[in-house]
């Protein structure tokens, strides 16, 4: 008689998922729970809305992932840190139209299921959710024998958030004189990680165990410091002050991010050495031969997250800043765009 074979002889084990998933429904329930219904395990994660509050609700949802970033994790063998990264990618990117964050899915997908992996990642999923006062819902844990490379994985995560219509944070009321503020990263973030290990590991040469003097740490602890999440200094900053524009500086950096909530007749002139960079950014830089102009519109360069407001509130929202434990700076200010095609200039 031939072999009777199972799932798990062609690389699929659905004991070690069903294991995996008790320990999800442990780290999401550390989450913030309000509003959720049910528990992880189901086909679908259910979310009650409260609207007492809200005239006229908006849902605002974003989906992403984290990226080449994922090959430092691989590569130092530390994957607690990436999933808070992939909370930071899609929350932030719905805060600044003023939604507050709900509910945050993923999506996990390795060719061997490794239930220690599954778990940090996972964990730092939980992590980020905490940050950004949402709850983890649900997901999907994908075991995809030959398809991915032995210790290699991807993640995707989705968010969705409310807001009122009334509330919503579009841009459309930047004009000429609006002061534009910049609130500090923590570094690269997880955007421009392609460059960053061409010129660190094809060009330097380095391993992620690397110790680079000037940034005072090994490469490695450097590349997988986690992106901020910025959902609770927003609501902070939109309780009561006039914010008139939000950019979460993440792919296309500074250059690239700012143009995309001002109208078509302004433009951006920002101040050269306006604010405090980290380190990362001039040995990238200097490592690479890396001009100006392609730092810029690669990687945030110190800046994390810009609001644009009008030029008398400028102080007191530096002030809120401060008052939430946030590095931030006056960059530059909303001007009239002139003949040239460009909408951000340097001075």
């Amino acid at each position: 008689m031939a072999n009777r074979l199972t799932y798990a002889d062609s690389g699929v084990d659905i004991d070690k998922a069903n294991e995996l998933v008790q320990r999800i429904k442990k780290i999401a329930k550390s989450t913030p729970r309000s509003g959720v219904m049910g528990e992880i395990g189901g086909f679908g994660g259910l979310y009650s809305l409260n609207l007492s509050h809200i005239e006229h609700p908006v849902l605002v949802s974003s989906t992403d992932g984290v990226g080449t970033k994922l090959k430092i994790a691989f590569m130092t063998g530390k994957h607690d840190t990436v999933g808070i990264d992939l909370v930071a990618m899609c929350v932030n990117d719905i805060a600044v139209q003023g939604a507050k964050p709900l509910f945050f899915l993923d999506y996990l997908a390795m060719g061997k299921l490794d239930t220690t992996v599954a778990t940090a990642i996972i964990k730092g999923i939980g992590d980020g959710c905490k940050q950004a006062r949402c709850a983890l819902i649900g997901g999907e844990t994908a075991e995809m024998p030959s398809f991915y490379q032995e210790g290699e994985y991807d993640l995707a995560g989705f968010t969705v958030g409310l807001v009122d219509n009334d509330k919503i944070v579009d841009g459309s009321e930047i004009h000429v004189g609006n002061q534009v503020i910049g609130i500090a990263s923590n570094g690269l973030h997880s955007n421009g990680y392609s460059l960053v290990r061409k010129i660190c590991f094809e060009l330097l040469k380095l391993d992620v165990d690397s110790h680079v003097q000037e940034l005072g740490t090994t490469l490695g602890s450097e590349l997988l410091k986690p992106t901020r999440i910025y959902s609770q200094t927003i609501q902070g900053l939109l309780k009561d002050m006039p914010i008139l524009g939000l950019a979460h500086i993440t792919g296309g950096g500074i250059a690239e991010n700012i143009v995309r909530i001002i109208p078509q007749a302004c433009q951006v002139v920002l101040n050269k050495g306006s604010w405090d960079s980290q380190p990362i950014f001039s040995f990238l830089q200097g490592a690479g031969k890396v001009t100006q102009k392609e730092m810029m519109r690669t990687f945030n360069n110190g800046i994390g997250l810009v609001a644009v407001v009008p030029e008398s509130a400028a102080n007191d929202v530096l002030e809120r800043l401060a008052g939430l434990k946030e590095k931030a700076y006056v960059i530059g200010e909303i001007a009239e765009k002139k003949k040239s095609k460009y909408r951000i200039k340097w001075v």
